[in-house]
């Protein structure tokens, strides 16, 4: 008898809120939406990690900051 093992993700958004600046590529609004993932192996979690993406509310796009030194 074999157990299949399958290693899963598991989003869920816990909040959004208006960011400054404006979209690069369509000049609308900036979006935060904080996000929780949750790593399961075998239905035993592994890592839980909270991030914050950031969207533009017109395009629909992800946007990336980078940090300019």
């Amino acid at each position: 008898m074999r157990l299949a093992c399958v290693c899963q993700d598991k989003a869920r958004e816990l909040g959004r809120q208006a960011a400054s600046g404006a979209c690069p590529h369509c000049e609308g609004r900036v979006e935060a939406v904080d996000m929780e993932t949750k790593w399961r192996f075998c239905c035993l979690p592994i890592s839980y990690v909270n991030k914050r993406k950031y969207f533009c509310t017109s395009c629909s796009r992800r946007l990336v900051l980078y940090d300019c030194y």
